[in-house]
This record gives C-alpha cells, sequence and structure tokens, in this order.
C-alpha cells in the first residue's frame, strides 16, 4: 500500500512537472514569436537604426537647411526611434517638483525618491534654477555637448563650438588655456560632487551649474554648498584608494596610469 502511495504521488509530481514545463515553453516561445515580428528590440528602441528619417519627420523638416535649428526635431526623433521615449519631469527641478509623481517613484539616479526634504531646503534658497531668459526666448536652440577626451586638441573647433546657443561641459573639463579648441563658452556645466571643481574661480562667470545626482549623497552634498556650510565628502577617497590597490596588487585590475 506505501509503494501505491509514493508511485501516485511521484506520477503527480511528474505531470504537474511537465505542465508547468509545458506552459513556460509555449510562453517563451510566443514571446519570441512577438519580438521576431516587432520593428524594435528588447529594450524598445528600433532595430534598424540608419541616417533615414521616418517619413512624416522627413516631410516635416524637408525645408530646413543643414545645421539649420529645427524646433521639436530632437524629441520627434527620439520618440521615433525610441517609442516608450516621454519627458517624465522638466530639464531643472524647480519648487514644483512634488507634481512629478514619475520620478518620485525611484531613488537616485533615476529618480528623486527619499530626497524631498533636501531638495525643498535647496530650492528654498536657490534664485534661479532655469535657464537665462534670453535662452528661454528662444524659439528654438541649438545645442552641442563638449566632452572630456584629448580628441579635441588641435582641432582648432573652438569658435564652432562657440556658436552654439548651448555649450554643456562636463564636470572638470578645462577652458582656460584651451579656447582654441574647446571654445570659450560655457551654459551648462553638469558635474557631480567627485567630478567637480574645487574652487569657485574655476567656474565660468555666467555659466549654470547643474547637479547630476547619483545618490542621495550628492543632494547632501549640494546643500552644504548652498548653505555655506562645511563640505563633507560623499566618498571615502583615500580607502577608495587603499582598496583599489589591492585589486592591483592582486592583479584583478592594471592601473595604467600608475596614478593609483
Amino acid at each position: 500500500m506505501g509503494l501505491l502511495v509514493f508511485v501516485r504521488n511521484l506520477l503527480l509530481a511528474l505531470c504537474l512537472f511537465l505542465v508547468l514545463g509545458f506552459l513556460y515553453y509555449s510562453a517563451w516561445k510566443l514571446h519570441l514569436l512577438q519580438w521576431e515580428d516587432s520593428k524594435y528590440d528588447r529594450l524598445g528602441f528600433l532595430l534598424k537604426l540608419d541616417s533615414k528619417l521616418p517619413a512624416e519627420l522627413a516631410t516635416k523638416y524637408a525645408n530646413f537647411s543643414e545645421g539649420a535649428c529645427k524646433p521639436g526635431y530632437a524629441s520627434a526623433l527620439m520618440t521615433a526611434i525610441f517609442p516608450r521615449f516621454s519627458k517624465p519631469a522638466p530639464m531643472f527641478l524647480d519648487d514644483s517638483f512634488r507634481k512629478w509623481a514619475r520620478i518620485r517613484e525611484f531613488v537616485p539616479p533615476f529618480g528623486i525618491k527619499g530626497q524631498d526634504n533636501l531638495i525643498k531646503a535647496i530650492l528654498s534658497v536657490t534664485k534661479e534654477y532655469r535657464l537665462t531668459p534670453a535662452l528661454d526666448s528662444l524659439r528654438c536652440r541649438r545645442c552641442i555637448i563638449v566632452g572630456n577626451g584629448g580628441v579635441l586638441a588641435n582641432k582648432s573647433l573652438g569658435s564652432r563650438i562657440d556658436d552654439y546657443d548651448i555649450v554643456v561641459r562636463l564636470n572638470s573639463a578645462p577652458v582656460k588655456g584651451f579656447e582654441k579648441d574647446v571654445g570659450s563658452k560655457t551654459t551648462l556645466r553638469i558635474t557631480y560632487p567627485e567630478g567637480a571643481m574645487q574652487r569657485p574661480e574655476q567656474y565660468e562667470r555666467d555659466s549654470l551649474f547643474v547637479l547630476a545626482g547619483f545618490k542621495w549623497q550628492d543632494f547632501k552634498w549640494l546643500k552644504y554648498i548652498v548653505y555655506k556650510e562645511r563640505v563633507s565628502w560623499t566618498h571615502n577617497i583615500q580607502r577608495e584608494k587603499e582598496f583599489l590597490k589591492k585589486l592591483v596588487k592582486a592583479h584583478v585590475i592594471t592601473d595604467l596610469s600608475s596614478g593609483i
């Protein structure tokens, strides 16, 4: 009798396993077929990314000459190649940030969850947190992002860079002394604590400082700056160096710069 019960339970378990396996396999095949028929990849991007514009965009912007500012073009093209693209919040947080529920659901860097009080304290003493009225009044703005790599060296692109309405620079990218190659104009300087220039005189007088908050400590750091409090670093740099040295010594990583 005991053996019969054991065999019965074994067969029931085997049947259940086969049913679950069949359901899993069917769901996987259905998902695979859907993606095979789709024009988009798993992330939602258009599979065939090329220089050709979608027909509706090509018609709309057909009369614009090359290099001309095209109102709404970047947003429209982004939506065409990535339909999930949307504008979840303004470019800069202002005192209406509590209304933007979507970014309040995620922790940094994807949102501002848990940072409400810090952001409110920062904005309460911040006079300006948007582009200048002159730039805001432009119907269309041509923007350029200048990276920090040495690829610009000896290219003499400074005047072309300065020709853009908005020039964005990252972290502590130098300008003074390199104007011929990188330009002299800075509209926005986007940074985070570890990449920021440490002396106020290093920043361009007419530029806008923009914090890209990757972690909650970044917002706390900005509050120290705004309230002119003693700055506490968000990382223990010395301990990080010691950790990296151990990895180099153990041949886990290689220090190509010999700077650690």
